[in-house]
């Protein structure tokens, strides 16, 4: 891979601004190498860099920062795993697609259409080699014996016994842009707990395993032959980074998405980490941080760090399988200085730490407060590629290259969403949530009918002045939460938040809860 310095960078960035129609072979010399890693359920105070009373040790992540770019004010675009990742892939909100609210299961069938364009497929025009090494969590299409038993379209949870894995799997990351793809279908808590590599099961369950444990419970299902738990994270790494080594070696600049199955369920440092912090959960955040920073090193050594981008954000907040307790009474708190968790509509379920290292382009040791999100990874790929997006393309991702240029960011307003499928709309200093407590897992949660009875339907914050969202100042503002509101029923419609032509959501089954809202 050849290596840019800053003046020439610049230069290719005016020249692909003015058009997008370059040959392939100018564009290998000339793009840069994407890592892009995903953290699963890590708090923003679980990395130093972003929280100074952080009991965690992350020297790999706080280094990565000192040579890059920190991002003081980045969310994921929901609460949970799938409707992040979906809007990691695609530059698109999760609630545009089928997926109105919660998770898909291990077992689920495909939710990404073959005809969306994705950051793979966008970057394969580019001439990008392109993998997917980890937890894809966004379904694929088993094999299965009788289609009946799953409900017909694989979306009920079901049991394992009704899937062949000796047959194809089907609509996986390689029909959706992906040259290389290994790794697990959904969280490691959820079975089937098999290996898949380009659309194979690389080894046929040979047993069936379930873990009961405070921290490394899993949920019974049939196991492959080559799958161990406690070595799915490491392995990952491992051959993330074999990949870098084997890829700078070639001509092509390649995108690599590592979209990790940790520190969620189960929780599994492995023996070396066990014990050398607070609790397992902070053993487990302490040895990922050892990892990436082995991918760093591995950029490095093949020397093609000056030209690789890597990025580092998580797809949530902590979850509470953490044990906030004990974390609280050793001084830590996975969420800093925010109200909430994973799955909430409050900023601990959402606000998440981001960190971007690109030595051609990014200065070492700055840091940006302008709003960023997971789904902004698409523009910002189209961006460094010379790439142009038709309207039917990541229809809400945002390029964060000004950013990484030091100048203003190009988003102004992000919709945050909750596992159960609740709305919140962020423009400036204000938030405006669209219902009354957490629409998550911490209190007051939707079961606590006699808490939300007391309060108001709607909240509004202002973030500048109340980071940890305690004033609901819905009465004293009507003003704003009126804009808000309004400015999300546009946005919804629109089908987009980025400028260009209107496109349709999809279609749904059952409740979209909380749209309700659009029609007052």
């Amino acid at each position: 891979m050849k290596i840019l310095n800053f003046s020439l960078l610049i230069f290719v960035f005016i020249f692909f601004s003015c058009g997008s129609n370059h040959d392939t072979e100018t564009l290998k010399l000339h793009s840069p190498n994407i890592i892009y890693i995903l953290g699963d359920d890590m708090g923003y105070g679980d990395v130093g860099v972003f929280n100074k009373d952080c009991k965690i040790k992350t020297p790999h992540l706080d280094q990565m920062a000192s040579d890059g770019m920190i991002f003081t004010d980045a969310h994921s675009t929901s609460g949970v795993c799938t409707p992040t990742r979906y809007g990691v892939v695609t530059g698109r909100y999760s609630w545009r697609s089928r997926l109105k609210s919660g998770v898909l299961t291990g077992k689920s069938k495909a939710l990404i259409s073959k005809d969306r364009t994705t950051v793979a497929s966008m970057l394969k025009q580019r001439g990008y080699h392109t993998a997917m090494i980890g937890k894809w969590h966004l379904g694929w299409d088993w094999a299965l014996e009788d289609e009946s038993e799953f409900g017909g379209d694989g979306w009920a949870a079901g049991d394992c016994d009704n899937i062949d894995f000796t047959k194809e799997v089907l609509h996986t990351p390689n029909d959706l842009g992906f040259d290389y793809a290994y790794g697990i279908s959904g969280s490691l808590d959820m079975a089937p707990y098999v290996y898949v590599e380009n659309g194979k099961v690389t080894a046929q369950p040979d047993t069936v395993t379930i873990d009961k444990g405070k921290y490394t419970w899993w949920r019974e299902g049939p196991t492959g032959s080559d799958f161990e738990h406690e070595d799915v994270t490491p392995n990952l790494f491992r051959r993330s980074i074999g990949y870098i080594q084997e890829q700078a070696k070639t001509d092509d600049p390649f995108f690599l998405y590592l979209p990790l199955p940790s520190p969620h369920t189960p929780i599994l440092p492995t023996e070396e980490w066990l014990g050398k912090s607070i609790n397992p959960y902070t053993d487990f955040v302490e040895m990922i941080d050892y990892y990436i920073g082995m991918v760093v090193e591995a950029t490095r050594k093949s020397g093609i760090e000056d030209n690789t981008l890597i990025m580092f954000m998580t797809d949530n907040g902590c979850s509470p399988e953490a044990d906030f307790e004990i974390l609280k009474a050793a001084g830590h708190s996975p969420s800093h200085i925010y109200r909430g968790h994973k799955a909430d509509i409050y900023e601990g379920g959402h606000r998440v730490p981001a960190i971007a290292k690109w030595p051609a382009m990014i200065q070492a040791s700055s840091s940006s407060n302008d709003l960023i999100a997971t789904v902004d990874l698409m523009s910002t790929c189209a961006s460094v590629s010379g790439y142009q997006l038709s309207d039917d393309e990541g229809e809400d991702s945002f390029s964060l290259v000004p950013l990484f240029e030091g100048k203003e960011g190009l988003r102004k307003s992000l919709i945050h969403h909750s596992i159960d499928g609740s709305f919140a709309m962020r423009e400036g200093d204000y938030k405006l949530i669209m219902c009354g407590g957490s629409c998550g897992w911490s209190y007051p949660r939707n079961n606590d009918k006699e808490a939300l009875d007391s309060l108001p339907p709607y909240q509004l914050y202002n973030l500048r002045a109340d980071p940890s969202e305690t004033k609901n100042l819905l009465n004293q503002n009507q003003k704003k939460v009126i804009e808000l509101k309004a400015l999300l029923v546009e946005q919804i419609k629109a089908g987009r938040t980025t400028p260009g032509k209107n496109q349709t959501n999809d279609e749904h089954e059952g409740e979209w809860k909380q749209i309700a809202f659009i029609e007052e």
